[in-house]
Order: structure tokens, then C-alpha cells, then sequence
């Protein structure tokens, strides 16, 4: 009896459910897909850390030689003064974790206040500093930051739009109907939610070719003994709050032609 209840309350509520409340459960996606990816190594919360844009971190493997290499010999002096260490670095937008021993995580914005948890045997060539290097110089997580608050605006003007309701007719008999939505509220909300997905699109493809860009220098300046990698987490969050995006400002722009499709056959007749 409980489920017959529960699939009639679904069917009588799915109905209400209009094709700006999909836009809208979208919009909140990528909002939350974006936030955690600014929130990435702010923190030593779980996963928190795993949201990365690079990761720096001490592990001896063969060198790489190569003719164009004046000095090879330099790999060994780097290995001798790495020694044992074993530290790892991840930055992220606002913050940076390290981890001295291979146990959890400690993270902090203040990269001053991480360097003093070491010793020099753990950061010898001192990574957490060209860590932070690689946030203050080269890290802009200005534009998702604008983004979002444009998405948040435009999912504020979407929930302005009208839904369905019941209306009684010249008979006497109730209809369910939905007014169609202001054109120029509708044309402000594809202004923000674009504007927006140039934004994500300028700071992800920045935020990858950057990261890729100093994982690789990093690599091979510790040839030998420091390896690099660049965050899966923060490039998918990215990628997927821009697809989202996207997609949105399409079901934006289909909607508003759609509706003045329809008011020029209606005029016609």
C-alpha cells in the first residue's frame, strides 16, 4: 500500500516538474562541481586532499640522459642531497597539503606554516616552496569564482519562472496550465550562464596546460629524484562543471527560440 502511495504522489508530482527545474538541477551541479574544485587541498578533510592541481613528491627512479644534457653527472649530486626523503606536495586553488612520512595529509594556506612541520631531511630541495611559487605566480581561481556567482544568478532567475498551475475556465473546469516565461529575463539568464561557461573554459584550460607545464619542468629538474603528476580529480570537476555549463546555455537558447518560434505561428494565425 505504501508504494502504490509513493507512485501515485511521483506521478501526480512529476508532471509539475518544468524544463527550467532541469536547468536548474544542472546549474546546481556544476556549481557544487566548481566549489569542490576550488575547495581542493584547502583542507585535511577526506578526499579533500585528492582534489589537486599538481603534486610534487620525492621518489628515486632511473634517470632520464639525454646529448642536450651538458652536466649528466648533476643527477647524482641531486639524488645525494634528496636522500631518503619521501615528501609529497599537492597544491590547490587556496591551499596546500603535504605529506612528510607517507601517513595523512597536512594542509594549510599558509605555506610558511607547513615548511616549519618539516626538517630539511624531509624537503631538501625544498618543494613546499616551489609549491607556493606555483600558486602565487601561476594559480588564478578568480574567473570560477565569477562564474559561479553568475550561475548563481541565472539560477535565481530561473526559479522566477512561472510553473504549472490550475486555472478555471469561462465552462467551470480547472486546466493545468504554464505561462511561458518573460523573453528578456530569459535572454538576461543566457547572457550570465555564457559568460560564465568562458570563464570555466578560460580557467580549466589554463588550470591544464599550466599544471601540465610545471609537472613536467619539475620532473625533469629533478631528474632521477623528484617526480610530478597532475590532478585527475580537479581536471574532471572542471571539465565536467564546464560540460554542464554548456549545456545549460544550449537548453537556454533552444528554449528562447522555441517560445518565439511559437509567438510568430500564433501571430500568423
Amino acid at each position: 500500500m505504501a508504494t502504490l502511495k509513493f507512485s501515485v504522489g511521483m506521478k501526480r508530482f512529476f508532471p509539475f516538474i518544468g524544463y527550467h527545474h532541469v536547468l536548474m538541477i544542472l546549474l546546481a551541479l556544476s556549481v557544487i562541481l566548481l566549489s569542490l574544485l576550488l575547495a581542493g587541498c584547502s583542507s585535511s578533510s577526506p578526499l579533500i586532499p585528492d582534489i589537486f592541481l599538481i603534486s610534487l613528491y620525492y621518489q628515486p627512479y632511473p634517470p632520464t640522459y639525454d646529448p642536450a644534457q651538458v652536466d649528466p653527472g648533476v643527477t647524482q649530486a641531486i639524488a645525494n642531497i634528496v636522500g631518503q626523503a619521501q615528501l609529497e606536495v599537492r597544491v590547490g586553488y587556496f591551499g596546500i597539503c603535504i605529506n612528510p612520512q607517507g601517513g595523512a595529509f597536512l594542509c594549510s594556506n599558509n605555506a610558511s606554516a607547513l615548511a616549519a612541520q618539516v626538517t630539511v631531511d624531509q624537503d631538501p630541495l625544498n618543494l613546499i616552496w616551489v609549491a607556493e611559487t606555483f600558486q602565487d605566480n601561476i594559480v588564478f581561481p578568480y574567473l570560477i569564482i565569477v562564474a559561479i556567482i553568475f550561475a548563481f544568478v541565472c539560477f535565481i532567475i530561473l526559479a522566477t519562472f512561472p510553473g504549472w498551475h490550475e486555472e478555471i475556465d469561462e465552462r467551470g473546469s480547472e486546466h493545468d496550465v504554464k505561462p511561458f516565461p518573460s523573453r528578456p529575463v530569459s535572454q538576461v539568464a543566457l547572457s550570465l550562464i555564457f559568460v560564465a561557461s568562458v570563464f570555466v573554459l578560460v580557467s580549466v584550460l589554463w588550470q591544464h596546460t599550466a599544471s601540465v607545464a610545471a609537472s613536467t619542468i619539475a620532473s625533469d629538474l629533478g631528474n632521477g629524484s623528484v617526480g610530478s603528476g597532475v590532478g585527475t580529480a580537479a581536471m574532471v570537476l572542471g571539465w565536467f562543471g564546464f560540460v554542464l555549463f554548456i549545456i545549460v546555455t544550449i537548453g537556454l537558447l533552444v528554449m528562447i527560440l522555441s517560445i518565439k518560434l511559437l509567438d510568430e505561428l500564433v501571430d500568423e494565425d
